[in-house]
């Protein structure tokens, strides 16, 4: 089975940059308090398992903020959810898609 991080010809610093960005911005677009010990790359975001507790507001203030942010839009899609799953899914969907950093 592939990882998150075999999917895309990405450096391990320019990938932790990428994940760290991300985590700031779920945990600001959902107005969620950073659990204790931080939130894991491939931890969940969504579901039982999932320590954030998003639901589906929650799902879609992140589309929005990740459209405003990297100016792709994330249709309501069975890939979507695949790449909601964690962080580092969220990651690997947009540098897949082209999306840059912010910096």
């Amino acid at each position: 089975m592939t990882s998150p991080a075999d999917l895309a010809p990405v450096d391990a610093a320019d990938r932790a940059a990428w994940y760290a960005e991300l985590r700031a911005l779920i945990l600001d677009a959902t107005e969620k308090p950073e659990p204790p010990g931080g939130l894991g790359d491939e931890e969940p975001l969504f579901g039982p398992d999932a320590r954030l507790d998003l639901d589906s507001m929650d799902a879609l203030q992140l589309s929005m903020a990740l459209q405003q942010a990297y100016g792709l839009r994330l249709p309501d899609s069975k890939d979507t959810r695949r790449a909601f799953a964690c962080v580092a899914h969220l990651a690997e969907h947009l540098i897949g898609r082209g999306a840059q950093r912010q910096r």
